[in-house]
């Protein structure tokens, strides 16, 4: 279901089961204010502007989304600092985050930290757990244990070899898509679907066309219309599995993306030289 010169395309994408499959989310937040959040299964996504400290019962995610982000973050008795896109892992207990640029910060927490879910924006739609969306169960601790790592983009050239630029922690994958100028070509789209995990999509910069069908199962009362929804940044898509999804770049300027998934995909990290952090959080 990719395109033949897609690197996702040698990757599994079959389906048999008849069980019932979620509705796609969207929520656009442009023009809100900060702070909001949206929860997947396993993950709540939070954008933020302002200082934050607490304690926190396991390892974190703050991702630097703009070139003009910047944050110091202290824990453990350390601290880093970090200009442009880029992720910090913030290890398990007392914590503080200062923003010191005008970009974005968005966090990525478990859904199972206490206190955390019921403050998301669609906490009613995990009520009961989507059946068909693996459990997290967090892989490895990191070599030498929990502490303060913090992953610049730059300087990581884009790799045709590769798709985007990936990391991952123990709990989380995170994308960051190549940004691109412009609508994106309708001819090379890239529909395909995933097994058991979810994609969540943030749009951090320019306007984007999410493409979602809901395969058919025995159950007609549960038959959904293709989607085709508008949206701007950020935002966020949170797309269930099986669906089968594409996104197209409609926006006249610079456009991008960040796929997050949790727990890690098994697949993407299987690809030699894909994560480029897979030294530091080994697999499974």
């Amino acid at each position: 279901m990719y395109t033949k010169d897609d690197p996702r395309s040698a990757l599994s994408t079959s389906d048999s089961s008849a069980e019932a499959i979620a509705a796609p989310e969207y929520h656009d937040f442009t023009g809100s204010a900060r702070p909001w959040a949206v929860r997947g299964q396993n993950v709540i996504v939070s954008g933020t502007n302002e200082p934050w400290s607490g304690n926190l019962r396991f390892e974190h995610v703050l991702l630097l989304v703009h070139e003009d982000s910047a944050a110091e973050v202290r824990a453990q008795g350390d601290t880093v600092s970090l200009h442009g896109q880029g992720l910090i892992a913030i290890p398990p207990g007392e914590a503080e985050i200062r923003p010191l640029g005008a970009g974005d910060l968005v966090r990525l927490i478990q859904a199972d930290e206490p206190g955390w879910a019921e403050q998301t924006a669609n906490a009613a739609s995990y009520a009961e757990p989507h059946p068909r969306v693996a459990p997290l169960r967090p892989w490895p601790e990191p070599e030498g244990g929990h502490r303060l790592r913090a992953y610049p983009l730059a300087g990581i050239p884009e790799d045709p070899k590769r798709f985007g630029r990936i990391f991952r922690t123990r709990a989380f994958m995170v994308n960051f898509l190549p940004p691109g100028d412009g609508p994106r070509d309708p001819a090379r789209l890239s529909p395909h679907h995933h097994d058991d995990f979810e994609q969540l999509s943030l749009a951090v910069q320019g306007e984007f066309l999410h493409h979602i069908r809901t395969p058919w199962t025995a159950d007609s009362r549960n038959w959904r219309a293709d989607e085709h929804v508008p949206v701007g940044s950020p935002s966020i898509a949170v797309i269930p599995p099986p669906t089968v999804h594409t996104t197209a770049a409609t926006g006249a300027g610079r456009n991008q993306l960040i796929d997050i998934f949790s727990p890690p995909r098994a697949d993407f990290s299987a690809q030699p030289g894909w994560v480029l952090n897979a030294e530091e959080y080994p697999q499974p």
